[in-house]
Formats: C-alpha cells, sequence, structure tokens
C-alpha cells in the first residue's frame, strides 16, 4: 500500500463525561444518495489501487455518504483524496486512510469495536457496517453531538460517549478490535488492557516521527507491527476539572 498523505486526524480527550448513548436505527442509507458516483470512483482511484482488498470494507466505504459528516463549505471536496476541517481545529480523516485502519482491525460481523475519536462519524459509520457493534469516544463535546446528530439521521448504529480516551471504555470491553485516530507517545496500557485475545490495536504511536503500528494480543503478550509512517495530532490525557 501507498503510504498517506500527511493528515491531521482527531485530538485527544477529557476526563469523564457524559454517556451520550446508543443511536439505532434499522438500515443505514444515504437519502437520496446524490453522489454515488463520486463514491464510486474514490474507492476505485484512491483506496483499490493502493491495495485495499477487503470488499465488506470497500462496499462500506462505497455506501457511507462522507459528504454528510463534513461543514457545507468543503463538502464540494467531501471525496477528493485528502483530509477536510470539520471544526475545532479536527479534521475528518483521509478517505485511504479511513480504509487501511478499517482494514488492519479485521472486523467481522461479530466483531466489538472501540473506536478512539469520534470526530464526524464518519469512521464509526464505516465500522458500524463492517462490524456487529461499535463503541467510540470523542474528547470534543460539540463535536460529538453533531456526531450523534448526523449518525442518528442517516441510520448508523454506535455508542457514543464523551471522555478521556486514554482510559477506553473498560465496561464494554474486551473488544475485538480498537482503532485510534489520534497519536500517543506510547500505546496507552489501558488499551491494550482492554483487548481480547487475538484483537487487534490500530494505532499512530510517537511524537514527532509517528509510524501507524498494529499490535496483536496473544495468549503471552502483543506481536507489533508497523504498517507505515503518518502524521497525526497528538492524543491528549483527560484532565479533572
Amino acid at each position: 500500500m501507498v503510504p498517506p498523505a500527511p493528515l491531521r486526524p482527531l485530538g485527544g480527550w477529557r476526563a469523564a463525561a457524559a454517556c451520550l448513548g446508543l443511536f439505532a436505527a434499522t438500515t443505514a442509507a444515504d437519502p437520496g444518495d446524490t453522489r454515488r458516483e463520486e463514491r464510486m470512483s474514490m474507492v476505485a482511484e484512491q483506496i483499490e489501487v493502493r491495495g485495499v482488498r477487503d470488499p465488506r470494507v470497500l462496499d462500506a466505504l462505497r455506501s457511507v455518504p462522507r459528504h454528510e459528516f463534513v461543514p457545507e463549505d468543503v463538502r464540494p471536496m467531501a471525496y477528493d483524496d485528502r483530509a477536510l476541517p470539520i471544526g475545532h481545529r479536527q479534521t475528518i480523516s483521509q478517505p485511504y486512510v479511513v480504509a487501511v485502519m478499517t482494514e488492519l482491525a479485521r472486523p467481522t460481523a461479530e466483531s466489538k469495536i472501540l473506536e478512539i475519536g469520534t470526530g464526524s462519524g464518519y469512521q464509526a459509520a464505516i465500522l458500524s457496517l463492517v462490524a456487529g457493534e461499535v463503541y467510540s469516544i470523542e474528547i470534543v463535546e460539540p463535536l460529538a453531538e453533531r456526531a450523534k446528530e448526523t449518525l442518528t439521521r442517516l441510520g448508523y448504529e454506535v455508542h457514543l460517549r464523551t471522555g478521556d480516551g486514554y482510559e477506553g471504555w473498560p465496561e464494554a470491553a474486551p473488544f475485538d478490535a480498537i482503532v485510534v485516530t489520534a497519536a500517543p507517545p506510547e500505546v496507552p496500557q489501558a488499551l491494550k488492557d482492554q483487548l481480547r485475545v487475538g484483537g487487534r490495536l490500530v494505532i499512530p504511536v510517537g511524537r514527532y516521527w509517528q509510524e501507524l503500528k498494529v499490535l496483536t494480543r496473544t495468549q503471552d503478550g502483543f506481536e507489533e507491527q508497523s504498517v507505515f509512517p503518518v502524521r497525526f495530532v497528538p492524543m491528549v490525557p483527560g484532565r479533572d476539572e
């Protein structure tokens, strides 16, 4: 796979805030589906050609309307090969990076997945189409509220909480996969602890020079794989107020 262009995914999170609950719906659809052809081209020209092969991941990228997850002023660029601003100094990640991180998580229809950094809700929507259950944590309360509205309106089922990503979601653990969209200097121990044996943690790690890594939990510890260099915003620990 070709390494992605530099991007600025989502940042860290504060301690202990309210859970926003489960957003349930029977189907996940794009009302009107006015930009379907752009999504088809995005997957064919930006994602498949770079080596993403999981058909369920590709179908999810073809299905989820990325333009619905970005502000009006950047919607014309929604299917470009780039990250886009979503407010609060955060971005929606480059489509290729979303696809790679989803594929690396190796989701199945029975998987329970935790996402750290909800942001716009786009990655959570993709995960919800390829996994059985999705939990997502976001520090920025206005982003969490906006993601809740978007996910509910479009019919994606996700558990969303505002809180400290370093702590994970212990009461819902263990998880089959954890996908992190900001870079800590080291892998948080709490996230490692919340993986089941065989589970995969997909995470960018580092301060200035970062690597996208996959940690797989084994009976004896963890196996670590480096994927490619990336540049994410730092993952900030929560602070008690």
